[in-house]
């Protein structure tokens, strides 16, 4: 992957080539990014112009041996530890290196969503077990079979456990030698302060709505009004901004969703409240922190359409349609309630609280909330 194949992020781009440049590339990056921001793809590319033997100005040749083998994730000197759902015959990432090259190289901005559904997760989370900071050590310990550089790319590496964490702190602190660290990172706040202040940060920041735009339109073809509703939408989010040009059913699908769990939250009825959640049950943690983030958006758009905003391209026909029935529910009464709410229940999820529990007492909630007067 080539650094110019990178949707925006010049800076970034600037930044790591002025380091290598004027020979100051530290051995722990951290790159700090939210979803689709092109973080993952970034820290790819960066090693392929790390290991290419021809560089040019201001990217890899592409063409040596080298590029050629990082541009499949196949270089020897390349490490990888993402998060994994472990089981009786997977213990580690390099029990799943195979799959996440294949969903690396068709979706280079995949988040944890997408990986998870490569997976077949279901409901359950992935993780970097404390196995893993073995694993390291030992990949790290070798010689460096081709390049001048050990490279470890560690994807989501919040998603450690403290033990796990604790251990990488220790190989930070004392890196073999060549040894270049990318931690791809979405949520920094959730790893150590030590680790912290052990790396070097290159925050990523959201792409504009031009820079999605132009790319759409270079990368797929679109037409400049499909590419510009796309990335309207999307909210700097790359990946999302593809989503938009080829799935609308599963924005549908949440609408569809939505729209029952209201319905049985205005009108409770206890039988269907207790279908309606062991149905939802079924959908494992990932599609419930989405539901309940799609949930959120919905209760924004709302409480924006009541204060007179009519102009909301973000939704879909179906979407609008719907909107314009229940925005009166949401109200300066009820809002933050719900949000708070909702809000509690996605951190709750992410806990492994036990979905029927949480979301019988969330329609519970939200019959009280929605019903305000």
């Amino acid at each position: 992957m080539f650094l110019q194949d990178i949707v925006g992020q010049q800076e970034v781009k600037n930044r790591l080539l002025k380091m290598v440049g004027e020979n100051r590339l530290p051995h722990a990056l951290l790159f700090n990014g939210a979803d689709g921001s092109g973080n993952l793809a970034t820290a790819v590319a960066f090693a392929q112009y790390l290991f290419c033997t021809n560089k040019q100005a201001n990217d890899s040749c592409g063409t040596c041996s080298s590029c050629i083998k990082t541009s499949k994730l196949i270089h020897p000197d390349l490490h990888f530890v993402f998060p994994i759902i472990k089981s009786k015959y997977v213990k580690s990432s390099a029990d799943l290196i195979k799959e996440f090259r294949e969903a690396f190289l068709e979706s280079p901005y995949l988040n944890i969503n997408d990986w998870c559904d490569f997976l077949g997760a279901e409901n359950k989370q992935p993780i970097i077990p404390v196995e893993e900071s073995g694993n390291i050590i030992r990949e790290l310990s070798y010689t460096s079979y081709e390049g001048v550089y050990k490279m470890m790319i560690i994807w989501q590496p919040e998603k450690m456990n403290t033990e796990a964490a604790n251990r990488l702190l220790k190989v930070l602190e004392e890196p073999p030698d060549q040894t270049i660290f990318m931690l791809v990172c979405n949520n920094p706040d959730a790893l150590l302060s030590t680790i912290i202040s052990r790396v070097q940060q290159i925050p990523f920041t959201r792409l504009k709505e031009t820079e999605i735009t132009d790319a759409l339109i270079k990368k797929y073809g679109v037409t400049q009004e499909n590419a510009a509703q796309a990335s309207y939408l999307c909210n700097g989010n790359f990946n999302e901004a593809i989503k938009q040009l080829t799935q609308n059913d599963e924005q549908l699908s949440f609408l569809e969703h939505f729209q029952s769990f209201m319905r049985l939250a205005l009108k409770f009825d206890g039988g269907q409240a207790l279908q309606w959640v062991d149905q939802n049950a079924s959908n494992g943690r990932e599609k419930h922190k989405q539901f309940l983030h799609y949930s959120l958006e919905i209760f924004r758009d709302s409480l924006m359409y009541n204060f007179g905003s009519r102009d909301l391209v973000r939704l879909n026909g179906h979407e609008r349609k719907f909107l314009e029935k229940f925005a009166p529910f949401v109200s300066q009464k009820n809002y933050e309630k719900l949000v708070e709410e909702f809000n509690s229940s996605y951190y709750y999820v992410e806990r492994n609280a036990n979905p029927k529990i949480l979301f019988m007492d969330l329609l519970l909630k939200t019959n009280e909330l929605i019903n305000l007067k």
